[in-house]
């Protein structure tokens, strides 16, 4: 019979190898997945994997690339550092639409300002915005020691409610025939978050995105606070001890995903959305997880997993106007390498051992 036998140290082999298993086994079940729906599973996986980066319409998929990876890097990179230290956020969707309705909000209400503080005007009230909605779970945690959890989850659905009476309400587009919705904000040059090299995909989301990767791989290895999150996570008595301040590290690492998921939505409603719609969020800030996870907590990984979760995004555009393939069955395909990946990343701290069965 078979038994997990718990190892002395984790695994560094499996550490990194559980990663490329989750998505070979993705690739698996995900071909099952698609041969009850009819479909050739091979055609299937090579259309979502292949096709975004070598069909003959490559050119126009690869910018995507950057445009579908940018947010899920910020929001994971703001994730990790609360993962790290055992804080953890579940709610950054609803911090990336509050982010993207208060940066949006500078534009809408300033409108037809032009000026060239416009925009890094609402850079700065799109982290306010996400920063702010992260801080109510931490304020709760620290004051009544509330599951950070929970409260992050509810806010999503206050933040979509919300998302939804500003569409149909205070910033309804006053010339826009009374459909709901926001002006779209790439006519409006001064808070058009345009691309900065045409036809490339390369934005300031994206830009943002790299310098979150660079800021957080220094933070972690290079700083006091770095190490008082890695040490919270992997040894919480012996953190207090170093002297680590439970409430002040909670209030940072949940106040700065806040910042970076709002920062997500508002480069989002700026740019590639272009405006406040009910149907303006689309899960970046739960698929950031997989994200996060998949790039095992580490910014460098974070940015290779926000490429492959990207081109699973496109992949999975391009099978169901190719292929077919309903929405529900791709989203079911993103939601197995989070699966996948919390299955096998038992192996890192557990080894399977074949013992015999005891007689009776």
């Amino acid at each position: 019979m078979l038994r997990l036998e718990k190892r002395p140290q984790p695994s560094q082999i499996w550490t990194y190898a559980t990663p490329v298993l989750a998505v070979v086994l993705t690739m698996i079940a995900g071909g099952i997945l698609f041969a009850f729906l009819g479909k050739d599973p091979l055609v299937a996986i090579r259309t979502i994997f292949w096709d975004p980066l070598f069909s003959e319409f490559a050119f126009y998929y690869r910018p995507q690339l950057l445009v579908k990876g940018a947010p899920l890097v910020l929001i994971a990179i703001g994730l990790s550092l609360g993962f790290r230290a055992g804080i953890w956020n579940i709610g950054a969707e609803g911090q990336y639409i509050v982010g993207a309705l208060t940066g949006a909000g500078v534009a809408l209400a300033l409108y037809p300002m032009e000026a060239w503080w416009l925009f890094p005007a609402m850079v700065i009230a799109g982290a306010f915005g996400g920063m702010v909605w992260a801080m109510i779970p931490a304020l709760l945690k620290v004051k009544f020691g509330t599951n950070e959890i929970l409260v992050s989850l509810m806010l999503v659905y206050v933040a979509e409610q919300l998302l939804a009476s500003m569409s149909l309400g205070l910033m309804k587009n006053p010339q826009g025939f009374g459909f709901p919705g926001s002006r779209n904000l790439q006519q409006y040059d001064s808070a058009h978050n345009a691309e900065l090299i045409a036809g490339s995909g390369m934005h300031w989301g994206v830009v943002a995105a790299f310098i979150a990767v660079i800021f957080a791989y220094v933070l972690l290895n290079r700083h006091m606070l770095g190490f008082h999150i890695r040490l919270t996570g992997e040894a919480p008595r012996a953190a207090r001890f170093a002297g680590v301040v439970p409430a002040r590290l909670i209030l940072f690492c949940l106040g700065m995903s806040g910042a970076l998921a709002g920062l997500a939505g508002l480069f989002e409603v700026s740019g590639p959305s272009g405006q406040v719609s009910i149907d303006f969020n689309v899960g970046y800030g739960f698929t950031a997880i997989i994200v996060a996870f998949l790039g095992r907590l580490h910014p460098v990984g974070i940015l290779l997993a926000g490429g492959l979760m990207a081109l699973t995004y496109i992949g999975g555009e391009i099978a169901q106007s190719k292929l077919g393939l309903p929405s529900a069955a791709i989203q079911l395909f993103q939601g197995m390498l989070l699966f996948f990946l919390l299955a096998v990343d038992v192996l890192t701290n557990f080894r399977i051992k074949l013992t015999k069965a005891e007689a009776a």
